[in-house]
């Protein structure tokens, strides 16, 4: 790999560790900064709802918005503006309507970094033959970090400093954005290419992967709602929740290391088909998992269920929807997934409440149709993939 390659791969992987700091210290920590305000509980899942709700809506619109100029790093740079415009609205106001709509607007602007950081760390893998996966374990690096340095900062400080930290993100990933060069294929792409949406988006194969996609992802729901209720109320000391989230985060980052080696012998599908089987054990097993050693060996599995899902989406999408428009297929396969998630976890709290184990062997059995949907529908997609990458590159 030239200098040059390296050099942006590395500074891709700088804005992805400049936006994950900033989620790693909002989605553990920012219900204490709401509580810290004097908002109730049922007041801070108001305030939480309603921007996932705004989240969801607004993802694909400004992914779209972007796509249809072109200009990935300008709309990073500017939604990060705009994120940081809306969180000192939050820092210096009062009262909970002030915090749902600072909090939903933070979260209209904030949401489409990801799919969009994505789009841009796909135009440099086409145009240079850097490896998507280094750059965007990076992101996972800077969550670790921002977990246990939040942690730190709550327990010290004064709430309102974890707000400054996450304003901090929030403006450097706008910062490093700008600073990255244009992809000038993608720019030419957008300049000379037609304003109407691609037509795979219309395709129900299509639809069918983002469902997929998006279901994979909401086998999480019961980890991320209730995975630290779980533990606590099974006797495991808080001291080691946190480090027991973070095995699950570094096992993620191994397989991100060594993915491009994995893909020379397996293709998207393959990874999809490999986290279901993955989710389908780990969301089995976890309610056996009694001591630490137990858990923590589940949580490796994390690597897979997480990691193996996301790199198989990512990949699939970038073979079968045109350059111009990669934003938008990440934003809606965002969409699925946030939609997916949410409903997962409005399951999950009334099963928690009739038997803890049983939102885990549901995720164990959303795990299962992901993975039957693929079996039965491979060969399809594994047609429409070879067809649409030829088209592509045609």
């Amino acid at each position: 790999m030239s200098d040059s390659r390296t050099g942006l791969q590395g500074r891709v992987g700088a804005l992805f560790a400049s936006h994950f700091l900033g989620f790693g210290l909002f989605l553990p920590f920012f219900p204490l900064v709401l509580e810290a305000r004097g908002l109730t509980v049922d007041e801070i899942g108001f305030v939480l709802g309603i921007s996932t709700v705004v989240r969801i809506a607004a993802n694909p619109v400004l992914t779209n918005l972007s796509d249809r100029s072109g200009r990935r790093r300008i709309s990073i740079f500017a939604y990060s503006l705009l994120s940081g415009l809306f969180l000192g609205g939050f820092a210096a106001t009062s009262g909970i309507t002030s915090a749902w709509v600072t909090v939903a607007g933070l979260m209209a602007f904030w949401s489409p970094i990801v799919p969009l950081c994505d789009a841009y760390a796909l135009d440099v893998v086409r145009n240079t033959g850097a490896d998507y996966a280094r750059m965007r374990l990076w992101g996972s690096v800077g969550f670790v970090v921002a977990n246990l340095f939040g942690g730190w900062l709550v327990s010290v400080g004064s709430p309102l400093l974890l707000v400054a930290g996450l304003a901090l993100s929030v403006l450097s990933t706008g910062l490093v954005a700008i600073c990255l060069p244009g992809q000038t294929k993608q720019e030419e792409t957008a300049a000379t290419g037609s304003d109407q949406p691609a037509s795979v988006f219309r395709s129900p194969w299509f639809i069918a992967v983002l469902w997929i996609g998006g279901l994979l992802q909401a086998t999480h729901a019961a980890y991320y709602g209730f995975g630290t209720l779980y533990w606590v109320n099974a006797g495991i000391d808080k001291l080691f929740i946190g480090t027991l989230w973070a095995i699950g985060v570094v096992a993620e980052i191994a397989l991100f290391y060594g993915a491009k080696r994995l893909n020379a012998r397996f293709g998207p599908l393959h990874f999809m088909m490999i986290a279901a089987g993955g989710s389908i054990v780990r969301w089995t097993l976890f309610p056996f998992a009694e001591d630490l050693a137990a858990i923590a060996a589940l949580q490796v599995l994390h690597g897979i269920s997480f990691g193996a899902a996301h790199l198989g989406s990512v990949s699939l999408l970038s073979k079968v929807v045109p350059q111009k428009w990669a934003a938008t297929g990440q934003g809606l396969l965002s969409t699925s997934s946030g939609l997916q998630l949410a409903l997962g976890l409005a399951v999950c709290g009334p099963l928690y409440k009739l038997n803890p184990g049983y939102p885990f062997w549901a995720m164990a059995g959303a795990a299962g149709v992901a993975l039957i949907s693929l079996l039965l529908l491979r060969p399809l997609l594994t047609a429409k993939l070879q067809a649409e990458g030829e088209r592509l590159a045609g």
